[in-house]
């Protein structure tokens, strides 16, 4: 599918969210586009529809489809994705309710937001919720209040049926996208990337923290052990968050052409300042 969706204009990444044990156990694909015109595009093509009809059986039910305008969110949150069948002629009772919902939503732990999206004629008849929380721990603590079973109560006259999908909004590992999860940068940025932050914090170690181990007569095999940790935690919550804010431009999917060359020239003026540097010292 994702290989099929690169063939389409303003395709812009796609994610793909497997069950969590315990949790919830559907799958979640997140694809994006730039336009509403352009996902009908892929929307309404024979390839999609091809491919759904390879898929048919391996699924247990069909997809449910959700469309949303507008950007996600930065940072790392957790997202419930809660679409809604509201009975005819009540929307604006489910409005109000909605209201009443976001109002106790908000006096709960870690809540960051909350989005109402109207049905999109001709694509999807769901009103569709984005509930944001900042931590798993804090998003159940609302789902299973006693205070949002009342509230569902209250929703029955509104709202035939609903179904609530979570979704993790942030893209795993050492590149996350500036506009919440998205596609990761292309391999080369990736370790052109961590190069700049990793040569740095190793020399820097070694230098350091390695020369006491040895003259402490620590063994190679557990002074370098000690190292890679120090490494790893500081390029995991240290450096590489920096060096994803000062390149976001560069490795943002979608730059072009011009700006990805740019970007590279500016990591290669940073290796070469950076080997300056550490050969003064060196000596």
């Amino acid at each position: 599918m994702t290989e099929a969706m690169h063939g389409f204009a303003g395709f812009e990444g796609a994610d793909v969210y497997p069950p969590i044990p315990g949790e919830q156990g559907s799958w979640v694909v997140v694809c994006r586009f730039s336009s509403a015109g352009r996902l009908t595009g892929w929307l309404d093509s024979e390839v999609r529809a091809r491919l759904l009809e390879e898929v048919r059986p391996l699924l247990e039910e069909p997809s449910a489809l959700e469309v949303l305008a507008g950007r996600g969110p930065a940072g790392d949150v957790v997202t419930a994705v809660i679409s809604h069948q509201v009975r005819p002629g009540r929307e604006r009772e489910f409005a109000r309710w909605q209201e009443a919902m976001r109002k106790a939503q908000e006096r709960f732990p870690g809540f960051l937001g909350v989005e109402t999206f109207e049905p999109v004629p001709g694509i999807q008849e769901h009103w569709v919720v984005l509930l944001r929380y900042d931590s798993r721990e804090h998003l159940d603590g609302w789902m299973d209040s006693a205070e949002r079973g009342e509230l569902l109560r209250e929703g029955r006259g509104c709202v035939l049926d609903f179904d609530v999908r979570t979704v993790r909004s942030s893209f795993d590992g050492w590149f996350r996208s500036a506009d919440g999860p998205g596609q990761a940068p292309p391999d080369w940025k990736q370790a052109m990337s961590v190069l700049l932050a990793l040569y740095p914090t190793v020399m820097i170690l070694n230098l350091t923290v390695g020369r006491v181990l040895g003259a402490l007569g620590w063994p190679l095999y557990l002074a370098l052990f000690v190292g890679n940790v120090a490494s790893v935690a500081t390029l995991t919550w240290v450096l590489m968050p920096l060096v994803n804010r000062a390149l976001a431009w560069w490795l943002r999917p979608g730059a072009s052409a011009r700006a990805g060359a740019g970007g590279a020239l500016v990591l290669v003026a940073g290796y070469a300042a950076c080997v300056a540097v550490f050969g003064l010292i060196a000596r």
